[in-house]
């Protein structure tokens, strides 16, 4: 798993330290990215900070390419599998730095670095596009051959 530099990841502590819930207006706007109840029912249930990174994500696509709703799908589903872990801010962290410095995992921290591998397999049971299962699958690795270099660097980009 490829967690970015270290800058990165403090970036991330205060996104999502100071995420505000979705209100009114985004909740409507990611109501029409998703295609599934199921999709829904997955999106809804992560924490608040997820979904506002997964929405800021889907807008980042949604203005450079507005006809791709794959990639904005995929980029708003990419990170439902963190949810599985239950931890919150600071259990994240300590795995993201435990990861980082490769040292060995187990439990909550495990499945919390395996969330991108953990909402594939549920995205894919739930029937969602290929991509969308791809990318939430990579998101945190190098590019399959299943997606194609340039909607990867939009993807990857939107994520950052």
């Amino acid at each position: 798993m490829e967690l970015g530099s270290w800058s990165h990841l403090v970036g991330r502590f205060f996104e999502v330290a100071s995420a505000a819930r979705l209100e009114g207006d985004e909740r409507r706007e990611v109501e029409f990215w998703l295609d599934r109840e199921s999709e829904a029912a997955i999106f809804w249930a992560q924490p608040d900070a997820d979904q506002r990174h997964g929405l800021e994500a889907a807008r980042t696509i949604a203005v450079g390419q507005p006809g791709r709703r794959d990639l904005i799908r995929a980029a708003l589903l990419h990170d439902v599998g963190k949810r599985h872990s239950d931890l919150g801010l600071i259990g994240r962290s300590l795995a993201s730095m435990a990861a980082k410095l490769r040292l060995p995992v187990r439990g909550s921290w495990a499945r919390y670095l395996a969330h991108g591998a953990l909402g594939a397999e549920e995205l894919a049971r739930l029937g969602s596009e290929t991509l969308v299962v791809e990318f939430a699958r990579h998101h945190h690795q190098r590019r399959p051959t299943t997606i194609p270099a340039e909607d990867w660097d939009i993807l990857v980009s939107a994520d950052r």
